[in-house]
């Protein structure tokens, strides 16, 4: 049986609620959501072909102190609106039962993108990073499982600077985003 989450419909909040209400980081994720940029037109007529669509709908696992959230989420809340794909924004402290149903290597890893159909099947999932950064924190956490160990937050300080020189490599974070999210979908 898939997982269906119609009974959380209306209870998250709108990508402008989500930004308006930023307790942190919201300079940060407010100039990646102004600074967002089509990387070729090809996936700009992708999303807004969407429009045409009413089967999807979206949920977003998010919390803002994350930093992960803060370099995805402006991207997937641009290529969302130009879609016309209704989405919400449910935190991720409010909302572990959710959270616990997507765990990334055991832990709780946001942003997790749900796509569902109009009745709340779930159809797919994108997240918590683009891929070619998601591989730097999967060799990391395989050569470094013991979390009390006494270099652990030096080594993770270094992977965490190692994934942010990633997410802009090539055409940076809009570009691997937009690309991940097309292929998802175009699968449905």
């Amino acid at each position: 049986m898939s997982m269906n989450w119609s009974h959380k419909f209306g209870k998250g909040l709108s990508p402008k609620q989500f930004m308006d209400g930023m307790q942190r980081n919201k300079e940060a994720f407010v100039a990646g959501y102004e600074a967002f940029a089509w990387h070729n037109d090809d996936d700009r007529e992708f999303f807004e072909s969407l429009n045409f669509r009413d089967d999807l709908r979206v949920l977003i696992l998010a919390a803002d102190w994350c930093g992960d959230v803060v370099r995805s989420i402006p991207v997937v809340f641009r290529a969302l609106e130009t879609s016309g794909i209704e989405t919400e924004v449910l935190i991720l402290e409010e909302h572990p039962e959710v959270m616990d149903q997507y765990l990334t290597m055991g832990g709780r890893s946001v942003p997790i993108v749900i796509l569902t159909d109009t009745g709340g099947h779930v159809l797919g999932q994108w997240g918590p990073r683009p891929k070619q950064v998601q591989e730097i924190m999967i060799k990391f956490k395989q050569e470094n499982p013991d979390r009390e160990a006494p270099d652990y937050e030096e080594k993770i300080a270094v992977v965490r600077k190692q994934m942010g020189e990633k997410y802009e490599e090539g055409a940076g974070v809009n570009a691997s985003v937009v690309e991940e999210l097309r292929e998802l979908i175009s699968g449905f």
